[in-house]
Formats: structure tokens, sequence, C-alpha cells
């Protein structure tokens, strides 16, 4: 095979959430074109990427054709603590100090760049490096290959962020509402819906130092690759392009293949029981336990919730959305974590619940409350699962929306509230209880919202409706029948005889 003999360098950003899309991307080009891909990452990330692909049985044969490579990184030279490699790992005051400590991998990352194309006798077909790196673009040059930028984020929220970092437009006006260059006037924006570091940014604050140069490097790269599927997300898609002026290429949804299959989506929650671990973890509880508890229940009854890999919400916030649940009576499966403030990693207090909250919710098989991480796909594939009430985070939604799940919204960080905000307005899919960790909610409105979603008539079954539709885009989005391919099928496509054209060699396809 004439891909066969080319190589592929990728460079993820040391988060969990960037991490998984890329090893999914360089499973895909691997099986597909027989590329050689090495995913080059820090000592602890590539140790947790090498666990998670340990773990996938089904690849055993394409992993030996995936390599991992470390970069020398050690975190105490950067103001860091010790061994901390990864945003999951960190307060939220200190993610700042790892994105400009990433900065550090350029002169390794060119020299392990240099030696490959030493050994192969030519450059890497191209560098695919995450958007927040975009000092690979440099790199590329140097070795003479070209760099692609990959956004792990969909579409409208990539759009966003990027516009938003390199404007700040809310910082010119007094308003809470605001035009966002590249997006239509009548798109308009909430200041509640930036990050607190987004909206306190003046250009001179470490996080703009930061994001304004690697992002503006980003824009100047071959081409961007994004993770969501073209039909889903016409007007991000639209913005994206405009705003970007590059090729954009639509390769998501990077999930587990298990999830697109017709089998875990048609309701039957036979697929649920076959996927596995994926992302090198342990649960709190055990999969088989999860299937026993949603088994239970009847179709589309339960409610999942969960706030991500970094995320929690503050102890008032925790007490009032256990009242709401209860006081709803809707069966639901909670992966919860310390409040924010408390270690994450620590012991769990019971103190932080409404009293004998667990205890109830045991005896009358109401909740299921599990401890730091819940098996999620095996969850969201379950035919009793019937709605997710999420942080909004990319991966998260593109695994519920594949499944045809509506969304309660509750955004936390990052892009999760401009995802939210599509996620209503756009797709129809979503409610949002509330945004971030400075509002106040009660019981009574966590209640209205879950019954709202879960409750068969009305809007909610209308939100089930669209998020159904956007399920069957997803999955056709990927499917192959004889010469007719799927959009992100035939996408991958087109970025691979775009790449081969760099060299003047002919398309190629496959």
């Amino acid at each position: 095979m004439e891909g066969s003999k080319e190589h592929i360098v990728m460079l993820p950003f040391m988060a969990q959430g960037h991490l998984i899309p890329f090893l999914g991307l360089a499973k895909q080009l691997q099986q597909r074109f027989g590329f050689t891909i090495t995913i080059v990452s820090t000592p602890l990330n590539v140790q947790y990427l090498r666990t998670a692909m340990a773990k996938d049985s089904t690849a055993s044969s394409q992993n030996s054709q995936i390599h991992l490579m470390e970069l020398p990184f050690n975190s105490s030279d950067h103001g860091l603590p010790p061994n901390t490699e990864n945003t999951e790992a960190l307060p939220l005051s200190q993610v700042v100090n790892l994105f400009q400590a990433s900065t550090a991998l350029e002169a390794p990352f060119r020299s392990l760049v240099s030696d490959i194309t030493v050994k192969d006798g030519q450059p890497p077909l191209c560098i695919i490096s995450d958007v927040f790196t975009g000092w690979a673009n440099d790199v590329a040059k140097s070795c003479g290959t070209v760099n692609v930028t990959f956004t792990t984020g969909g579409a409208y929220g990539s759009a966003a962020y990027v516009s938003l970092w390199q404007h700040l437009p809310h910082r010119l006006t007094g308003e809470q509402e605001f035009c966002l260059p590249g997006f239509p006037d009548s798109c308009r924006f909430h200041i509640s819906q930036l990050h607190q570091f987004l909206r306190n940014a003046d250009g001179t604050d470490p996080w703009s130092r930061f994001f304004q140069p690697q992002l503006s490097l980003s824009l100047g790269s071959f081409g961007w690759l994004c993770n969501t599927v073209a039909e889903i997300e016409p007007l991000g898609l639209d913005v994206l392009r405009k705003y970007t002026r590059l090729p954009i290429w639509c390769i998501g949804p990077l999930i587990p293949p298990r999830m697109l299959s017709t089998e875990s989506s048609s309701g039957s929650g036979s697929g649920s029981r076959i996927i596995g671990k994926h992302t090198g973890r342990e649960p709190g509880v055990s999969p088989e336990k999860c299937l026993e508890w949603l088994d239970m229940h009847s179709e589309k009854s339960v409610l999942y919730i969960s706030f991500g890999s970094q995320n929690s919400i503050t102890t008032s916030q925790m007490m009032a959305l256990a009242m709401g649940l209860e006081d709803s009576g809707k069966p639901f499966i909670w992966a919860i974590r310390p409040p924010v403030a408390n270690n994450q990693r620590g012991e769990f207090k019971a103190e932080w619940l409404p009293q004998g909250f667990e205890e109830r919710m045991t005896q009358t098989k109401q909740g299921l409350v599990v401890h730091k991480w819940a098996p999620q796909l095996e969850i969201l594939c379950h035919k009793s699962t019937g709605a997710f009430l999420s942080h909004c985070g990319w991966n998260s939604i593109m695994e519920s929306l594949s499944q045809g799940l509506p969304i309660i919204g509750w955004p936390l960080a990052a892009e999760q509230g401009y995802n939210s905000k599509m996620l209503m307005e756009e797709m129809g899919v979503s409610i949002e209880l509330t945004r971030g960790l400075q509002s106040i909610i009660t019981k009574e409105e966590v209640k209205r919202v879950i019954e709202t979603v879960m409750d068969k008539g009305g809007k909610g079954e209308e939100m089930k409706k669209k998020a159904a539709e956007i399920g069957e885009l997803i999955r056709a989005s990927v499917k192959k029948d004889g010469s007719i391919k799927g959009s992100s099928f035939k996408a991958i496509d087109d970025f691979v005889s775009a790449l081969f054209s760099t060299r003047g060699g002919v398309n190629f396809s496959k």
C-alpha cells in the first residue's frame, strides 16, 4: 500500500479530552491507510495512552504501527507540582502554568521530528498538532513538512473560542451581551458564557499571553481537522471556514466505534455490554454492576449525570442538585466527585450531600451514586438511559448525541458555554440548567428541568426526536456502502489526498 511508507507525527495537548481523540484519529489513519503513526507527549501522558491502547483489545494489530514517544518534561521546572503533566492533576488556578510550560516542548519535539526524518530518509507526511500547540507550525516548516491543526472540539465551539481569545470583544462594550467577530450579528453571546479567566482577560494577562500567539500560529497551518460531523453543525462549520480561511476536514466523531454500531444505538442496550474500557481508567463501580442496575429500570427512564474528568461544582450546588434529583423521583446515575475547593482525589464526605441521601437512593433504587469515574460509554449506550446532565464537554456531547440522548447543560469551563449555546439554539436538543460555579440553583429548578426533559410529551419529546435525528446523521457520516461514503469517511480521504498533493503525488484514497 502506497500510504504505508508514510509517517505521520501527532502532538496532542496535555489534557484528557485531547489525548483520547488524538488516539482515535491515529487508529483511523493507520487502519485506513497503513501509515506509521507516532504520537508524541510527555512521559506520564504516554503512559496513560499506552494503558488505553492495551485495554483496547480490538486494535492490537494496528497498535503495532502506532508508536508512542516521550518528550522530556519536568513539571517542577515550571512552578508546577512534581509529576504534573496533565490538566486533570491541577486546580484551575494553576492550569495556565501548564499551558505556558507546554511551549518548552518545542525544542525536544523539533529534535524528535528531525531524528524521524533522518531515519525515514524523508520528512513525515505531516505533523498533526493540537490547536493549543501552534508552535508546531514552525517545527514543520523547519523540518520540510506541513502542520495540520486538530481541534478536538466542535466547529461552533472552536470558532467561538478562537474568536473570543483573539478579539476579546467583551472588553469593548459595557454590555452583558455582545457580537462575536465571525458570527452572524443575530447570534449574540453573553458574558456569563465566558469562563472567568477569559472574562477578566485584557491581552496582558497570563492566559492571553499564551492563547493569543498559539491560536494565531494555528491559523497559519496547512488546514484544520475538526472532531465533528459536517451535517450536524452547519452554522458552526460555515463560521469556522470563513474565520480560518483554511480547508476544514470534519472527521468526527472520534468516539469508540461500537457506539456507532446499529446495535448500540437501537435501544437494545446490547452494544453497551461489549464496549469495554477505552480510557485507561478504572471506574468507581464495575460496568457489570452499572448494567445490572440499569436493567432494573424501564426504557429511557434514567438520567445520567457527569461533569467530566476535570470539573466539579460547589458544595451548595451539589446539595441543591441532590435534593432536586430526589424530589423529581426520576432514576439516575451520578458520577460524583468532591466539590470544588476540595481535593478532587480525596475521600468524599457524606456532609456534602443531604443527610442519608446515598443510603436512601440505594434502598429505593432511585439512584446509583458512583464515586470518581463511571463507565460512561456503557451507561450512555444502555436502553434505560434517557438523558445526560452534562458539563457540555465535546467528547461527552458526541457520545450522548450518537445515542440520540438529549442533554441538560451545565457548562463549567473552556468552550463548554458555547457548546451549550449551540445545543440549545442550533440543535434544539438541550436545556441549560445553569452555568458556571457562581450561580445559585434551587431544588425546585432542578426538579422542573429534569421533569421537562425526561417526561414524555412536550418540549422533552421534541428534544428526544431532534437528538435521535442527529444520532442518525452521526452514524451515517462514518458509513461506507460500496462507492457511497459518509461525509466524515470521505473527509479523511480528502484530507489524505490533500497531503499527498503536497508531495507532488497523485490523489490517494481508499
